[in-house]
């Protein structure tokens, strides 16, 4: 069975930056896990077989955000986790860890409705196809199906926990809400946005594997403060990447959460070293996307915001990886660790 479908947006990574060691261990990766990769990734695209004929609108927009080929991060780490503990992929590994993806997937699906994007892992978003009724329903079929598993697989505290993330995720989502359009530079507002929009699905995958590999507390708590690391590590690399590079490369636009209104890490240093910026963004967001352009861009980029981003992203990584070290040494612990560096290495 084919594994690329899982691993080859990981070693487009390393091939794009000629990171050699950390392909030959995600080659180590594909080894240990090759037919789990491939169940996992049937599993995820799998769930909606019937066809359009049979399928609701919801379902069809979910479907359609499903089959595009994503990084699986999530997922994998449940996989690893669960195996630091030497547990295989059986049935309750499998939902849980599909049960990360497909919040992350209601997320995207959501997201791309509250934000109007426009496209979304290098096609049109689901809400241009379906339409933004249709693409709120997907989130929310996801959300109960990825719920429904996890209960399936009758771990209290893996429900339990998936059930907070999912309030935290919304808390944070508002909070965005909020604030989006003010650009009020804050760093803890801006901490407290991604610590429940990304890193507490990152958290929840990791402890959840290890709930079902039977791991230590101890064990279990150095896996939580590694994916809240990994996490704030992956979201701070897109904030960087939202301002480095264009859409040929990365997938997306230039200045696209800027254009949102968002607030991101850079754009928060940026403004801190040239004060000036700050009136600047704001009418930019006030007059809309016509005037976001490659001045403001550059003036962003002159004051070293984006080198200061990928130096926290690489501050937290280490993190992540100090709290991996003090596990079980082995395969599963060795790739948690290069998915931790892919996520900081990647350019899309």
């Amino acid at each position: 069975m084919r594994t690329e479908p899982v691993l080859d947006p990981l070693l487009a990574v390393c091939v794009r930056h000629n990171l050699d060691d950390v392909a030959a261990r995600l080659n180590e990766m594909q080894s240990f896990l090759r037919d789990d990769l491939a169940l996992l990734e049937a599993a995820i695209t799998g769930l909606h077989q019937s066809g359009p004929n049979v399928l609701d609108l919801a379902e069809q927009a979910a479907a359609y955000l499903l089959s595009r080929p994503g990084k699986r991060i999530r997922p994998l780490c449940v996989m690893l986790a669960a195996r630091l503990g030497g547990r295989g992929f059986d049935r309750s590994v499998r939902d849980i860890a599909v049960a990360a993806e497909l919040v992350h997937a209601a997320t995207l699906l959501h997201d791309d409705v509250i934000d109007e994007g426009m496209d979304r892992r290098g096609a049109p978003a689901a809400r241009m196809s379906y339409g933004n009724a249709a693409s709120v329903l997907a989130g929310d079929h996801l959300l109960i199906t990825a719920l429904r598993r996890v209960m399936d697989c009758g771990l209290p505290s893996v429900l339990s926990g998936l059930l907070d993330v999912i309030a935290e995720m919304v808390a944070a989502e508002a909070l965005q809400l909020d604030r989006r359009g003010r650009f009020e530079p804050d760093r803890a507002a801006y901490l407290r946005v991604i610590e429940g929009k990304t890193a507490a699905l990152f958290r929840w995958g990791l402890v959840s594997g290890g709930v079902v590999g039977e791991l230590s507390t101890e064990h279990k708590d150095a896996l939580a403060c590694a994916g809240t690391a990994l996490g704030l590590a992956f979201q701070l690399v897109d904030d960087a990447i939202d301002l480095e590079e264009d859409a040929a490369h990365t997938g997306k636009t230039a200045l696209s959460d800027l254009r949102e209104g968002k607030l991101t890490w850079p754009l928060v240093i940026a403004v801190e070293r040239d004060p000036g910026l700050q009136s600047v963004i704001r009418d930019c967001i006030d007059q809309g996307e016509s005037v976001i352009g490659g001045a403001l861009l550059a003036r962003i980029r002159a004051t070293g915001a984006l080198a200061e981003t990928r130096a926290f992203a690489a501050e937290q990584a280490r993190v992540a990886e100090a709290a991996l070290a003090t596990l079980n040494p082995g395969p599963a612990q060795r790739a948690l660790q290069t998915v931790v560096q892919t996520a900081l290495n990647r350019s899309r």
